[in-house]
């Protein structure tokens, strides 16, 4: 589902808080010879890990992650198009805000013809081409249409038919009515209702001067549009009154660096913690390679495919990690969950929570708008397999229920507990902040194996949850701001999709 011009500078570190940092200790819970040789195995374990993510996500051909990539673009590109219409009528605000999240009509028209292309060569369905002709007809570029039509001759009956249609839409021939109604016909049985078979349809009607025929699909075509304008609206209001008011809140926080403050502190523990940090890296091996074994295992069990079964494999494949962190780092540290990691928010910090949370989203959405202005001033795209998901689109309800249970909630928690809790706790016992958020938050984008875009994307925000943990010493706002991202994007993609 689904994720801006003002510049973001990190603070500088508040003001020393009571933090009592103890000094490393003199003996390790895993300093002994066997236990570097472990804590070696551990790390190859998850250095093969993240190289196979990455390995699959530039090797293996994208549209060969879905069984139907053909219906999922026909899906997509569809409802996207639609939306894209719709917007002709509604509010003047929502049209600007749409330009400028989204792009322009054509814009959108340009990047599903480029998608079409790519999926046209690798499976050579003679559907998919028929789309691809349209898509360039109504993108102004008839000749190109027509020329798309040439050897499918020889293709079969099928294919012979579909140059029919796109010849008499967009060639130069006149077309009668009788022709028409044959070609409307072969239409109607060839596509299923949506904005390729309106536009193509409304095309030829067009040409024959088929008034009643062409009202009847320019009215349909409306109704479905305002279906799809009517799921979008609510989501973009939200989002554009996230981005005000965010706004002026970071603007507030910002404006804290010139004074000595620690208004913004949740958690007086913070970090760097009061952990040992050689403890806490070898803590992190070993829990992390314990994770991938059991994600592993669980990927290999058919049981596991079951919905209800599913839900537990972020918690369980996190498990040993948290459950190591406890033992070796925090109770040794005389901490809890609650107080190392700031998860206990007291009443009176609700409503200065709320403003930090409400700042980091908008920040995250300023730095998804730069980032789209800049991907499309470079050429850049994101490919759209990286954010359709077909348990969203597609799932029956419990799969359904399990996906947005392991976005909104599974992932938030862990994540932020593995990646700021931990790894970026354990660095900043070595680094300042700029460097232990860099490194932290590379390794966090790398492991969701995603392109460029969705790298940065990602790294962007995982910046921001850092940045925030250090204020405020609380994994709190990071956590409800990713959760918050993850779902507006779900509620995007099934708004628009499902």
């Amino acid at each position: 589902m689904s994720e801006q011009a003002v510049s973001i500078q990190p603070v500088p570190d508040l003001p020393p808080r009571d933090q009592s940092v103890v000094p490393e200790q003199s003996i390790f819970p895993y300093s002994s010879r066997w236990s570097l040789v472990v804590s070696g195995v551990c790390a190859g374990i998850l250095i093969a890990a993240l190289g196979a993510i990455l390995w699959f996500s530039v090797t293996s051909p994208k549209l060969q992650r879905f069984e139907e990539p053909d219906r999922a673009l026909d899906l997509m590109v569809s409802r996207m198009l639609d939306a894209q219409d719709s917007l002709r009528r509604a509010p003047q605000w929502q049209q600007w805000l749409a330009d400028w999240t989204m792009g322009s009509t054509d814009e959108a028209r340009g990047q599903a013809i480029q998608w079409y292309r790519e999926l046209v060569e690798a499976t050579d369905n003679p559907l998919s081409k028929l789309r691809l002709a349209i898509l360039l007809g109504e993108s102004g570029y008839e000749t190109a249409a027509v020329a798309e039509i040439k050897g499918w001759e020889n293709r079969g009956t099928s294919a012979v038919l579909f140059g029919q249609l796109i010849e008499a839409a967009y060639g130069s021939q006149p077309l009668d009515r009788t022709q028409e109604a044959e070609l409307q016909a072969t239409l109607a049985e060839t596509l299923p209702s949506g904005w390729f078979y309106a536009h193509l349809a409304a095309r030829l009607a067009r040409r024959a001067d088929d008034q009643d025929l062409l009202t009847a699909v320019e009215e349909q075509r409306v109704l479905r549009e305002d279906r799809i304008q009517q799921r979008i609206s609510p989501l973009m209001a939200f989002e554009l009154i996230c981005l005000v008011i965010g706004s002026a809140m970071f603007v507030g926080i910002a404006g804290l660096r010139s004074r000595q403050t620690d208004s913004l502190c949740l958690n007086v523990t913070g970090v760097p913690p009061s952990w040992s940090g050689r403890t806490a890296a070898a803590v992190i091996l070993r829990g992390g390679a314990l994770g991938v074994v059991t994600t592993a295992a669980m990927l290999s069990t058919s049981s596991f495919q079951h919905a209800s079964l599913r839900a537990l494999a972020i918690p369980l494949a996190n498990l040993p990690l948290l459950g190591l962190a406890y033992v070796q780092l925090l109770r040794p540290a005389g901490l809890t969950f609650s107080n190392g990691f700031g998860l206990g928010i007291k009443r009176d910090n609700v409503g200065r929570l709320t403003c930090i949370v409400l700042a980091v989203v908008a920040a995250g959405l300023w730095g998804e708008w730069v980032m789209g202005r800049a991907a499309e001033f470079l050429n850049l795209d994101n490919h759209w397999t990286e954010w359709f998901d077909q348990d969203l689109v597609w799932g029956a309800p419990p799969t359904l229920a399990v996906s947005v249970l392991e976005y909104v909630v599974f992932a938030p928690i862990f994540e932020e507990l593995a990646f700021r809790g931990l790894l970026f706790a354990m660095l900043r016992r070595r680094f300042e902040f700029l460097p232990a958020a860099l490194i932290s938050t590379s390794l966090f984008a790398l492991a969701h194996g995603y392109s460029l875009i969705g790298f940065l994307s990602v790294f962007w925000s995982g910046f921001l949850w850092a940045w925030i943990y250090e204020r405020t010493g609380s994994l709190i706002p990071g956590i409800v701001a990713h959760a918050m991202n993850n779902l507006l994007v779900c509620l995007t993609v099934m708004a628009l999709l499902r």
